[in-house]
């Protein structure tokens, strides 16, 4: 095949992608589920090249990145503190997988040794990342839920490759537990080890790199260093690319400039976009050949009908087994088991995809009935998207899962945009130098308050007032943004300026423009309560305190603010008085003015349906 049609195939590829993922969204119906029907129907078209999927590619050329991609969103403190139930999801259920669906196909599928039954049944044991938190972030599951499903697809893929590899050798031989035992421990070390080298190495250079085309280069070539070192000693690559990822995403807050993030950032999300979507099309495309090859198994289609629907239901009942168990076991011995309707989602968020068929295809080809076992697989992902794709969002509606609170995530976002202010502030103070004008100092200043205080804002949405400070501010800047660009295009256009030139003005207008917009940004809802969970207010002994209730002084105003002719924002109420004074968006100040005056600690909110408080000592909220 020459150059040019494989370009043209290339192209082909990810328009397609681009026009099916774009009235997936707009239909509102799953993405993956459409890529892979449009695969099957083009595949039976006359004149559509045959895609071969070839293992090789999607283990060392896809997935490393994939997985990489999603390991530096993931963060290390929520893996840490999950790192139980996740290895039992992982590990634990991968390995029980295995061996129940490898006996249920050992026992349907005419001919077939229990070795090649055990290598199907680790094929087809690690879910999709991809599939199962699109799904998860959709219909708006508990962030608990997706960050175990998140950190389960990282690691089954390991577990499960590694017992792939273990069925292929006894396949073609003996193998003893003993040899199991060490493969496994082998994997897991060497992929452990060559991971946190490869994420020390890597962020120890991209700590010095201010370019962000170069530090953007580096992180493409980061996930294959680590997957590629680590299969060279016997070790675990997925391990090695995960754990590179998570201490990269974990430091990198602290060795990236804000333009090597931003880069970065989008360059990731972009490739992973087009990868996982250019795989579950050619998910769809392997369909001809597949079934050519089944064709010539010499099953009957009862028999082929009776095998893709064993396996199929025995994939899906080993989860739910294993989750009920799990939760029968933490009952039993009085461990703090999840709610039963957490357990009964993950059970139900088994979608296979990308990694189930390349697998498949990594099965020797002298291995007994593959045709038959490369359809097994297929089924089962097409199978687990169909059925777990469509019904788990009805699934989460009917538990009444309680999805992300906006108005909890405002209410965190402002307390540490206000920690963060008033540390800025006060360090301000102190470097500041007699020769630093004043209005300088100043303009600093009200640039980090303006940040804090739409913060703030954004608790109050329910309020009547239908424009805050902050809602101006954005509004008239954006009109003056486009005045700005209109002028630039007129410089352009006539020449006035070299191109190196306008392009740093045409960035700093478009940086400041994306701070700016907010406003599509989810906000509280107007029925729902501002709360925060009880632990943020845990090492404050002001917000702890049982305040004896007291009545508004005046309600629903602000009285400093009447009597000298002002107006405010928000309203605020001291919880051991009950003045009632304006927040710090407003011009007066009056609720942390009468904190100065009183030493009152802490504050609540005076806004309809909001029941959050504030201690001006501890800078907590609770």
């Amino acid at each position: 095949m020459g150059g040019v049609e494989i370009a043209v195939e290339l192209v082909a590829l990810v328009v397609a992608v681009l026009l099916v993922t774009a009235a997936a969204r707009k239909l509102d119906w799953s993405a993956p589920l459409c890529l892979i029907a449009v695969g099957v129907v083009a595949s039976y078209v006359p004149g559509v090249p045959e895609y071969e999927l070839d293992p090789e590619v999607v283990l060392l050329g896809l997935l490393p990145p994939l997985l990489y991609a999603t390991a530096i969103r993931t963060s290390l403190i929520d893996f840490r503190r999950n790192r139980g139930p996740i290895l039992l999801l992982s590990v634990g259920l991968v390995i029980f997988t295995t061996v129940a669906v490898g006996v249920v196909a050992w026992l349907v599928i005419p001919g077939l040794p229990l070795a090649a039954g055990l290598a199907i049944g680790a094929v087809v044991a690690p879910p999709d990342a991809v599939a199962a938190t699109a799904v998860a972030r959709k219909v708006g599951m508990p962030r608990k839920l997706t960050r175990l499903l998140e950190g389960e697809s990282l690691f089954n893929d390991a577990a499960a490759l590694v017992a792939l590899r273990t069925a292929i050798a006894a396949i073609a031989g003996s193998v003893s537990l003993l040899q199991v035992g060490g493969d496994f421990l082998l994997a897991a070390g060497g992929g452990l080890v060559i991971g946190f080298a490869v994420g020390a190495i890597a962020a120890m250079i991209r700590t010095h790199l201010e370019d962000p085309v170069t530090d953007t280069a580096l992180s493409l070539v980061v996930p294959f260093v680590a997957y590629i070192a680590a299969e060279a000693i016997h070790g675990s690559g997925v391990i090695a690319v995960v754990v590179a990822g998570l201490i990269l995403g974990h430091k990198a807050p602290s060795m990236l400039s804000g333009r090597s993030r931003l880069a970065s950032r989008l360059n990731w999300q972009t490739i992973q976009f087009l990868l996982e979507n250019i795989v579950f099309l050619l998910i769809g495309l392997q369909v001809r050949r597949i079934m050519t090859e089944v064709g010539h198994s010499g099953l009957s289609w009862s028999q082929l009908v009776l095998i893709c629907a064993a396996t199929l239901a025995a994939t899906i009942v080993t989860r739910i087994v294993w989750m009920a168990g799990i939760g029968l076991a933490r009952r039993v011995f009085r461990r703090h088991a999840w709610p039963w309707r957490y357990s009964a989602v993950i059970a139900w968020a088994g979608m296979r995809g990308v990694v189930t068929l390349a697998a498949a295809f990594v099965l020797p080809a002298d291995t007994p009935q593959r045709a038959v076992l490369v359809l097994v697989a297929f089924v089962v992902v097409a199978g687990t998207l169909v059925l777990h794709g469509t019904t788990l969002p009805v699934l989460v509606r009917r538990l009444k899962l309680p999805p992300p609170d906006p108005a909890e995530d405002a209410l965190q976002e402002a307390a540490v945009l206000n920690n963060m202010t008033r540390a800025a502030i006060e360090e301000l103070d102190k470097i500041r130098t007699p020769d630093d004008p004043d209005d300088i100092v100043e303009r600093l200043r009200s640039r980090l308050q303006h940040r804090s205080d739409s913060a703030w804002e954004e608790l109050g949405r329910q309020s009547t007032l239908t424009e805050t400070p902050s809602d101006a501010y954005r509004r008239l800047r954006l009109k003056l943004l486009e005045v700005e660009r209109a002028k630039f295009l007129e410089a352009r256009d006539s020449g006035m300026a070299d191109d190196d030139v306008l392009r740093r003005i045409l960035e700093r207008l478009d940086i400041e423009e994306s701070m700016l917009d907010r406003e599509e940004e989810t906000v509280p809802d107007s029925d729902r309560e501002l709360r925060t969970p009880a632990a943020t207010a845990g090492s404050c002994k002001h917000l702890t305190k049982s305040w004896p209730e007291v009545q508004p002084d005046v309600p629903g105003e602000c009285a400093v603010c009447v009597e000298n002719g002002m107006t405010w924002v928000h309203l605020r109420e001291c919880v051991k008085c009950g003045n009632v004074a304006c927040c710090d968006s407003s011009p007066g100040k009056h609720a942390t003015e009468h904190f100065h005056d009183t030493l009152h600690p802490v504050m609540r909110s005076h806004e309809p349906g909001e029941t959050w408080r504030w201690c001006f000592v501890d800078k907590q909220l609770g």
